[in-house]
């Protein structure tokens, strides 16, 4: 019988009992209020602060006691559910060294963090945003000989999107925007652990970069392979914009857009660009490949992290030099609340539906 760490145990306790709902059992359950109820037996109530179950006076707010109290799952199994992991397996045996293992894990060593086969995850900052230089660049052994580049490693596609979709419109991002870039190829949903699968296209529509963002956990990493200088874009409805916007995912690209397609912010038609992370990589890269972009929005996180990377951009605009950055015109751009654009469209979101809830109840003048 397999096992898990203390580790995994700690890290499946984090995991919002409403995230698992909506990315893996959103068909078995009906919006009623702010929250959700199942459909067949509407005892049990989900939403923010956690589920509880009526008939039984139980509730919790973590996925984990869901699977184990409301599913049955054992404490192992519910575990590795949420996670999306494998067990431990209680062998001493060392396993023969092999070849690489196949996609079709979706790079299950990376996702497994225990395992001791396993390659360690690129160098990440406190947020977990990735500062790791592009591992598609050819390097040089120690004779000096160049070798070849790290071929990238896509994960398999699932047949449908359906809980990458449920998952996105959980952090408030407008569906049309989801399913936008679905039909232009640049997002899909994993085969086996249901990631969100972030791409990022060469000049030839050929893909260079994936960005990996679980549905279910805090998981988060570049696929193996992946070049930094080419990130994930949303294009502008008018492909001649001399305007660029950076952000540091594709999370907050998207969340970004949102505001402004819904009217919480000023439009912007311009080009939106994901970092991935706090590198400008890929903004010099785009300006080498888009010369008829002259300004750079610089929307990055307003944390010491997202600070550093906009005073860096700023810099290379006003610095002679190699940077293709030097000469655009820049403008700092700061998420209406909080730190971040999604987080910030989260709360707005759900200030909006409090707001709605105590007019309906009569709390409030009209």
């Amino acid at each position: 019988m397999g096992w898990v760490t203390n580790d995994q145990l700690e890290r499946a306790r984090l995991m919002p009992v409403l995230d698992y709902i909506l990315s893996y059992e959103s068909g078995d359950y009906k919006r009623v209020g702010r929250g959700y109820r199942l459909r067949a037996d509407d005892a049990l109530a989900v939403d923010d602060n956690g589920w509880y179950c009526h008939k039984r006076c139980k509730g919790s707010r973590t996925a984990l006691d869901y699977l184990v109290e409301i599913k049955g799952y054992g404490l192992v199994d519910a575990v590795c559910r949420v996670l999306g992991e494998s067990p431990q397996e209680r062998s001493n045996k060392v396993k023969p060294a092999g070849p690489k293992p196949s996609n079709k894990r979706e790079n299950a060593c990376s996702l497994n963090h225990n395992s001791p086969n396993s390659r360690p995850p690129p160098a990440a900052d406190h947020k977990g945003r990735h500062i790791s230089m592009p591992t598609a660049f050819i390097t040089q052994t120690d004779s000096g000989q160049p070798t070849p580049p790290i071929p990238l490693d896509l994960p398999q596609r699932h047949k449908d999107n359906k809980r990458v979709i449920a998952y996105l419109q959980s952090r408030e991002i407008d569906r049309d925007l989801i399913m936008a870039c679905i039909n232009r190829g640049t997002l899909y949903e994993s085969r086996y652990y249901h990631n969100c699968v972030f791409l990022g296209k060469d000049e030839r529509g050929k893909t260079k970069f994936a960005a990996m963002r679980s549905t279910t956990t805090g998981f988060m990493r570049d696929a193996d392979g992946s070049d930094k200088r080419y990130g994930f874009i949303l294009p502008p409805d008018n492909p001649s914009s001399r305007m660029v916007a950076v952000c540091e995912s594709p999370i907050d690209c998207l969340s970004h857009q949102t505001l402004c397609r819904q009217g919480y912010i000023p439009p912007f038609d311009g080009w939106r660009l994901s970092l991935g992370g706090t590198s400008p990589l890929a903004l010099e890269h785009f300006l080498e490949s888009n010369g008829n972009a002259t300004h750079c929005v610089i929307a990055t996180d307003n944390d010491e992290a997202g600070r550093k990377i906009a005073e860096k951009i700023t810099m290379l605009a006003a610095t002679p030099g190699s940077s293709p950055v030097y000469g655009k015109t820049t403008e700092r751009s700061l998420p209406p609340r909080g730190d971040d654009w999604n987080g910030a469209l989260e709360a707005i979101k759900k200030a909006e539906r409090k707001q709605g809830n105590m007019r309906q109840s009569g709390c409030l003048d009209l």
